[in-house]
């Protein structure tokens, strides 16, 4: 699986780095499709410092994946894969 992270969220997230973001993707807890074309992943996974983030990521080839949107876990996308309440 390749995972690649969109230049424009390094500019915008100082908080997360491109490797933190790859992290979260690869140790996702939970995720879920959204109603989009392209179709959109929502998921939530942990960073390599122990963070939980969120992210919203598109299958971009084959296998191939880009995160365009990334930061700490809210309320509102933990509801939305079924990590709270």
């Amino acid at each position: 699986m390749r995972v690649r992270v969109h230049p424009r969220v390094l500019r915008r997230h100082s908080d997360v780095t491109e490797p933190e973001v790859v992290a979260a993707f690869e140790s996702t807890l939970r995720s879920r499709a959204r109603d989009t074309d392209p179709i959109q992943w929502v998921g939530v996974g942990v960073d390599g410092r122990g963070r939980l983030l969120e992210y919203v990521a598109v299958e971009d080839e084959p296998d191939g994946w880009l995160v365009f949107y990334p930061m700490q876990a809210t309320a509102k996308v933990l509801t939305e894969v079924g990590l709270r309440r």
